[in-house]
């Protein structure tokens, strides 16, 4: 301790250098933690991390079956609002562009002017075209994360 500095001076100036360190540090984890997954990420439609590419079906609507964990970590999908319903039919028309991602479930889909449908169902990635109206046949309940783009 230099001379005549007191134990309270100098205790003093250590925590005038300690405490803007500890203000950066948490400034800087609160800013990490709630902007660097606030938004989802950017959608690629160009397959998984095995390669094998996301294609649409004849129906204009992309379902990759159980995609890759990393892939929807690096997605965000887990942070897009989620989307339930029972067993049900009725026809609904897509706005926007949707993404979704089905947890549980199993839904027959018919496109309006096309003959046929599919079934989506829990483990499918699927891409619904801005635009496309169809009828949702929710076979077994559903429960989805799903994500909009205009």
């Amino acid at each position: 301790m230099p001379i005549g500095e007191s134990m309270f001076e100098l205790k003093s100036k250590q925590s005038l250098i300690i405490l803007p360190l500890i203000l950066a540090v948490a400034v800087s984890l609160y800013l990490t933690v709630n902007f660097t997954q606030s938004r989802p990420k950017a959608i690629s439609l160009s397959g998984s991390e095995e390669g094998s590419a996301m294609a649409a079906n004849e129906f204009g609507v992309t379902v990759e079956k159980n995609p890759t964990q990393s892939k929807l970590t690096e997605l965000g999908v887990a942070t897009w609002p989620k989307w339930s319903c029972g067993p049900s039919k009725f026809p609904w028309s897509f706005s926007a562009t949707e993404t979704m991602y089905l947890l549980e479930g199993k839904v027959n889909v018919e496109v309006d002017g096309k003959e046929g449908s599919f079934t989506i169902g829990a483990g499918d990635f699927v891409v619904f075209p801005k635009g496309m109206k169809v009828t949702w046949d929710v076979i077994e309940a559903v429960n989805k994360h799903y994500s909009l783009e205009e």
